[in-house]
């Protein structure tokens, strides 16, 4: 049986990533401050304009509008005839303390109140988590989104770099794999959709994204004679960023994760510390799955994590191998709750959670990037 599927990814300088950006740079600013910083920070990004909203509490001091304008010139907006400009474009700030609420059930658990354990810190949330695995490619992800990212990775190295002088930060990328059952093939189709500086010739264009993004990224072995290629498609992108299109932190979850081709709770990653379990149970679940099929225990695995807001411990834990399991499930499982403590503080303390480490999440996926604890692979007795 022979099927499609097909993932995107985004370039930083996407309305949506240029936000989650903003957000990870402001948490990462007050984590270097005060590790125990309670940060929920949204950015929105319209017309010469961003506003950053949310909830936080630090004993630091951050100077969040600087962080604002460092991002963009980073990405390399300057331009608010085509985009929006770091130098000129308003700022607007509202932001107020984390709710007592909330951190009354973050800072006390219900096993600690009912003196059930010592631990102390509770989910900051409610809600379902999942991570995923698979060994479709070295660095065991589904290999449609792995594709996309290294494209959009590679599109604006091409630009910052001058490769390609006249390409601006907004950009779009799409690669459909064909199976054959559940190996991957070929390559199908590939979208590449790039922002542009005005008065260039799109027949120029296709051919310089052909051989210095495609061609550099994709291998020549998934590639045949039937391979289809949408390079703009539909011609002129010069109008792009909070100009062409708003932009929201936390509205690219499914590039951020496993391109659809797994299960998603939902819950966005960035602007979000890590008793956030939304962020940190995600990145704990990830990690399991991916040792799990590392160890030669499946050759695909999703995990769901469930939490309560002010619950230390998993409401459930629930495994999916797909039918590729060595092991039985119910053995996976028991491994998990034996060797795992997946409490909002284990997790922190494992994959070190507390650190200024967020900005290197935030593009081309939090999944998959070597340099992140949550992909490091151990061994599972």
């Amino acid at each position: 049986m022979r099927k499609l599927f097909t993932s995107e990814s985004v370039t930083e300088g996407h309305p949506d990533k240029v936000c989650d950006y903003i957000s990870d740079s402001i948490l990462d600013s007050y984590l270097e401050k005060d590790k125990n910083s309670r940060v929920a920070c949204e950015t929105v990004a319209s017309k010469g304009e961003i506003i950053v909203t949310g909830e936080i509490t630090s004993n630091a001091e951050v100077d969040i509008e600087k962080i604002v304008r460092n991002t963009l010139k980073e990405i390399g907006y300057d331009n608010e005839n085509t985009d929006i400009d770091y130098r000129t474009c308003n700022v607007h700030i509202n932001i107020s303390k984390q709710s007592s609420d909330i951190a009354m059930g973050v800072d006390n658990s219900l096993e600690s109140k009912n003196g059930i354990s010592k631990q102390t810190e509770g989910a900051g949330d409610q809600g379902i988590m999942f991570g995923f695995a698979c060994d479709e490619t070295e660095e065991l992800m589904p290999l449609p989104i792995y594709l996309a990212h290294k494209l959009s990775k590679r599109l604006t190295t091409v630009r910052k770099e001058g490769i390609i002088d006249y390409l601006r930060p907004d950009g779009k990328t799409q690669v459909t794999v064909e199976y054959k059952g559940n190996v991957p093939e070929r390559i199908d189709t590939v979208v590449v959709s790039t922002q542009h500086k005005d008065n260039i010739e799109m027949n120029k264009l296709r051919e310089d994204i052909k051989r210095e993004v495609i061609d550099k990224v994709l291998p020549s072995n998934l590639i045949d004679d039937n391979t289809k290629y949408f390079i703009n498609p539909t011609g002129r992108f010069v109008i792009g960023g909070p100009l062409g299109d708003s932009g929201l932190t936390g509205r690219k979850i499914i590039v951020d994760t496993y391109g659809g081709y797994s299960r998603h709770g939902g819950g966005a990653f960035s602007g979000k510390d890590s008793t956030k379990v939304d962020r940190s149970a995600s990145y704990m679940a990830r990690f399991i799955a991916k040792n799990i099929v590392a160890n030669g225990f499946a050759k695909k695995c999703e995990i769901q994590l469930s939490y309560a807001i002010g619950v230390a411990k998993p409401i459930s834990i629930f495994v999916d191998t797909f039918g590729t399991y060595t092991i039985p499930e119910e053995e996976i499982v028991k491994k998990i709750y034996k060797i795992f403590d997946l409490t909002p503080r284990g997790i922190i303390d494992y994959l070190e959670l507390d650190k200024p480490i967020y900005k290197s999440t935030t593009n081309y996926g939090h999944f998959g990037k070597k340099e992140l604890a949550w992909e490091k692979v151990i061994s599972i007795k």
